[in-house]
């Protein structure tokens, strides 16, 4: 390690006095002129990593769903995972050494994660669109170089895809290979051959107490399935649809929207704008009963929506996807006859309305754990098949190794009717990113799903009724006054605040509240479910009450919205 050309770069990367950021759930992010000096150390981090796990490791420089003027970076493991948490531990303390403690820093990380410096390092490199990111993507690969690793920067790509090439590598291509083009075929060929059987199979097992069928000969060759509306939230999914089109020559028809040219990304648009204010983006025109979804900044999540006649609108978040994907799944399952065990993994956030219709009308079982994506992944991976999917729409399915062994086998051995759903499991096994939640990816998946079943968008969101719920933000002096425990459903400090939440929750109707101090900013937020949307508002009122006044409220205290 020679510690005085990182010193003489580092100078070029300065720290801002004071600057204190935390690697959370999604990395660093904040505005982006402050972000420099964290860039250069990441890399410097990923190098160091990539050494010690013997892997390619991944840098993503992204802030997701955040404004245009933020930026942000995390680091991708080699499996293409999040990084593990005590790496998130080294990452908070590297960013904030003061200059004079770098070259101490790093040689401590060293020290104590066993990291063998003679050991090459490779690093991968990807980038949002935003307007700072290419600059700060180079003062990652300053940190890569002058630490003598090598690195290939994919430049231009969703977060999903980053993680999909840090897999690929590592699995010696096994998984795919580690190419954008490599990405579109896999995608692609999974997406064609799957709702290509549809037109084969003629019945698979159906479940009637759900109201889902598989689609029959008629509707294969009947009227086209109408084309679905994408909102690219202006961001780096609009650029990679656009380049996926000719690899998805036949059986989708997309019409893209906020697709970069004229607004700012995120602003007005993209799934957490969707999601948080319960109505459609600017810049798409809908119509009564058109399909219609949203990505994210990244492209790491995703929402479906639409108006109904009397011009209501509807949204289908993370939840219902992940109903439709797991009866979809628990059918195949029932076909092939395999003792094979699925799990659907949700946090606090689920809306109660599907935690009940998974577990009472699919016999499928939920498991609850914190918000975040590393806990519902690392939970999945208990599963032969774990189905995770955030309320926000960020999620995917995973298969293990066992299961998927099993399943490629079925296809080529068993009989007629059992081969068929083979097939069809291992084209879904192909169409899923297993390396993280992915909104092109998830988007063919409920695509091809509906295409199989013969579903409408309106009959899918008929699979239950969401309970009305809120979500409320309370600004706080210090987001750690705040502690949680069972998967964040409880507040154990301050003390008083759980006691004045179950009695607010009791004076409504199918109720339940909770708060979690936020992962990235000094706020706390507040989630509200009851039987109809005014106890759902009041509630969450109620409770951001008692938040600003038991946990330090800053500002002006909480007033009623809605």
């Amino acid at each position: 390690m020679d510690l005085e050309a990182i010193t003489k770069h580092s100078v070029l990367h300065a720290k801002p006095n004071g600057l204190i950021l935390q690697y959370g759930t999604a990395g660093f992010r904040t505005k982006a002129e402050h972000l420099d000096h964290v860039m250069f150390r990441m890399g410097l981090l990923a190098v160091l990593r990539s050494k010690q796990t013997k892997s390619t490791i991944g840098v993503m420089v992204t802030a997701s769903h955040n404004p245009e003027e933020d930026n942000g970076v995390k680091l991708v493991d080699p499996l293409g995972e999040m990084l593990a948490p005590s790496w998130e531990e080294h990452a908070t303390c590297l960013a904030n050494a003061e200059e004079q403690d770098l070259q101490r820093v790093l040689l401590d990380i060293s020290k104590k994660a066993a990291v063998d410096l003679q050991q090459d390092a490779f690093v991968v490199i990807g980038r949002d669109t935003r307007p700072s990111s290419e600059t700060l993507s180079r003062s990652v690969i300053d940190g890569v170089t002058v630490l003598g690793g090598q690195f290939h920067d994919y430049g231009l790509l969703t977060t999903p895809q980053l993680h999909y090439m840090v897999y690929c590598r590592n699995t010696n291509g096994q998984y795919g290979k580690a190419t954008v083009e490599g990405y579109y075929q896999k995608l692609s060929k999974a997406f064609v051959e799957l709702t290509k059987q549809g037109c084969t199979v003629l019945a698979l097992v159906s479940l009637p107490c759900v109201g889902i069928f598989l689609a029959s000969h008629a509707s294969c060759h009947g009227d086209e399935h109408p084309p679905l509306k994408v909102d690219c939230a202006n961001g780096i999914g609009a650029l990679k649809l656009g380049e996926m089109g000719r690899f998805l020559s036949q059986g989708l028809t997309l019409q893209l929207f906020n697709v970069g040219t004229k607004g700012k990304l995120n602003h007005l648009c993209g799934a957490d704008f969707v999601k948080s204010h319960q109505k459609p983006p600017q810049g798409m025109e809908m119509k009564s009963n058109e399909r219609c979804c949203s990505f994210d900044g990244d492209a790491d999540r995703i929402v479906y929506y639409y108006y109904d006649e009397d011009g209501h609108f509807h949204l289908i978040d993370g939840d219902k996807i992940a109903a439709l994907i797991s009866s979809f799944l628990k059918e195949l399952l029932l076909e092939i006859g395999e003792n094979l065990n699925i799990g659907v993994v949700q946090t606090a956030y689920a809306n109660g309305s599907s935690t009940r219709y998974l577990e009472e009308v699919m016999k499928v079982p939920v498991y609850c754990t914190k918000t975040g994506v590393k806990h519902l992944h690392h939970k999945a991976q208990e599963f032969d098949i774990g189905v995770y999917f955030e309320a926000n729409g960020h999620g995917t399915v995973l298969f293990s190794k066992a299961a998927e062994m099993k399943i490629k086998q079925l296809a080529k051995e068993s009989e007629d009717e059992k081969r068929k759903a083979a097939k069809m499991l291992e084209n879904i096994i192909d169409l899923f990113n297993q390396a993280a939640g992915d909104a092109i990816s998830d988007m063919l998946v409920i695509e091809a799903v509906l295409a199989l079943k013969g579903l409408t968008v309106q009959q899918w969101d008929a699979l239950y009724t969401d309970l009305p719920n809120r979500q409320l933000k309370v600004k706080v002096a210090d987001r750690q006054v705040i502690s949680t425990t069972d998967a964040e459903r409880q507040a154990v400090t301050p003390p008083g605040l759980q006691e004045t939440i179950n009695n607010l929750v009791k004076k409504h109707k199918l109720s339940r509240a909770f708060v979690r101090p936020s992962g990235t900013e000094d706020v706390v937020r507040v989630y509200a479910e009851a039987d109809s949307q005014e106890s759902a508002d009041s509630l969450a009122h109620e409770v951001s009450l008692a938040v600003f006044q038991l946990a330090g409220g800053v500002g002006e205290s909480p007033q009623p919205r809605f």
